[in-house]
């Protein structure tokens, strides 16, 4: 099992975050950084609950107590053989929607002071869920998992990471004295890769959700039906989309059908 010292490394590399920018952002000093990623020092339980909110995640998975899906981008070349425990696989048609449907929204609404990584996914999940409510398709198809802060789009990170610096720019920073990273566009959204349909559901999520902060919808997100009806930890199905209820349901059903 990895080294929580270690893990906190790897997260904070992965995200981009000096050791100095996690400091400030800990309220502790640099070298206690170090020392905790050398395994020096022990982290406080309340260290540990700020590390899962400035990384995104439960406690369980800062711990590695849960384990996490491997994600693999298929850009036309071949991969290694592993053997994960969940392999989820994103096609190219796939990658190439998620980017664009991504700038959409950072063009749209990026800029705001209210949307940071955590609003982005939950945006992302309610465009996904109400247009297969909709529509009985995908349109990202995205695969999110339940932690307790709402849905989380497990792709997310890798298709950042191809993006950076080219089509996106990272930006580390405070809302409200909470630690928060935003993205921000650094192209327009190619729209010939998006439909008139699919532009229209984007739409009007945005309009309904993007005021919200990350508490805010994170909570409105809990009580969603397929949120409700998943387990921590576990993959949101899709298909119980179709049970949900009031104000969530997107879709007039038709109540004669006997």
């Amino acid at each position: 099992m990895i080294k929580l010292g270690q893990r906190i490394k790897e997260l904070r590399e992965q995200s981009g975050i000096s050791q100095q920018k996690l400091a400030e952002m800990l309220g502790v000093s640099r070298p206690t950084i170090s020392q905790i990623e050398s395994e020096e020092r022990k982290i406080s339980a309340d260290e540990l609950i700020k590390l899962a909110a400035i990384f995104n995640l439960s406690i369980e998975s800062l711990l590695d107590l849960e384990k996490q899906p491997e994600v693999i981008l298929e850009e036309g070349r071949k991969e290694k053989k592993r053997q994960p425990q969940i392999r989820i696989n994103v096609p190219q048609k796939n990658l190439e929607k998620f980017k664009e449907v991504l700038l959409y929204i950072l063009n749209k609404v990026g800029s705001k002071p209210n949307i940071g990584e955590t609003v982005i996914y939950k945006l992302l999940y309610f465009i996904d869920f109400d247009f297969y409510e909709k529509y009985e398709e995908q349109l990202i198809g995205a695969t999110y998992i339940k932690n307790k802060y709402g849905p989380t789009p497990i792709e997310f990170k890798k298709i950042v990471e191809k993006l950076m610096g080219r089509d996106i720019m990272q930006v580390k920073d405070n809302y409200f004295a909470y630690p928060q990273t935003k993205y921000l566009p650094l192209r327009k959204p190619d729209l010939t890769k998006l439909k008139a349909h699919e532009i229209e559901t984007i739409d009007e999520v945005l309009n309904k959700l993007s005021e919200m902060n990350a508490a805010q919808i994170s909570k409105y997100s809990h009580n969603d039906v397929p949120w409700l009806t998943t387990e921590d930890g576990k993959i949101i199905e899709y298909e119980s989309v179709f049970y949900r209820t009031t104000p969530y349901s997107v879709r007039e059903y038709d109540e004669d059908i006997q």
